[in-house]
C-alpha cells in the first residue's frame, strides 16, 4: 500500500504463530545467549519458571507477522524508527502469538514519500499483551 492509502486508526490483524522451544533456543543461541533462553534447568528455578523467548525475538516475530500481512508491499523504502518498546509478559514455548497493528501517525513529505507509524500490539493465545511498540517506516506516496 502507498502512504496515501493508509488512514489514522486503521487496524490490521495478523495470522498467528506458535513459538517453539527450539525456535527460542536457536534465536537466543545466536542473538541473546542468556540462561533464561537457553538453560532449561536454571530457567526452571528462575523468576519465570521456564525457558522464555528473548524480548528481541518477540520483537522480530511481531514485525514478521505484520510484514506477512502484505500491507507495506513494494512501496516500503526503509524502517526509520522504533519507539516505546514494552515487553509486558514473557513468551513461553507453545505460546501462540498474534499481532494487531494500528496506524497512529502519517506524515507526508515533499519528495513523494512519507513516514507511516504503526502501533504493534502482540497478544498470546490467552489474549494477554506480551509486547507493544511503535514502528515507523519511510513509504512511497
Amino acid at each position: 500500500m502507498k502512504l496515501d492509502e493508509f488512514t489514522i486508526g486503521q487496524v490490521f490483524k495478523s495470522k498467528s504463530l506458535i513459538v517453539t522451544k527450539e525456535d527460542i533456543m536457536r534465536f537466543a543461541g545466536e542473538f541473546d545467549p542468556q540462561y533464561m533462553h537457553l538453560d532449561e534447568e536454571r530457567a526452571n528455578k528462575g523468576r519465570f519458571q521456564g525457558i522464555i523467548a528473548s524480548g528481541i525475538h518477540t520483537l522480530a516475530l511481531s514485525f514478521k507477522l505484520l510484514v506477512e500481512e502484505g500491507i507495506y508491499g513494494d512501496e516500503i523504502i526503509a524502517g526509520t524508527r522504533m519507539n516505546h518498546l514494552k515487553f509486558m509478559k514473557p513468551v513461553y514455548p507453545g505460546d501462540e502469538l498474534q499481532v494487531i497493528g494500528k496506524v497512529i501517525d502519517i506524515k507526508a513529505m515533499k519528495n513523494q514519500t512519507g513516514i507511516l507509524t504503526i502501533l504493534l500490539t502482540t497478544l498470546n493465545d490467552k489474549e494477554e499483551k506480551v509486547f507493544e511498540g511503535e514502528m515507523s517506516a519511510l513509504i512511497e506516496r
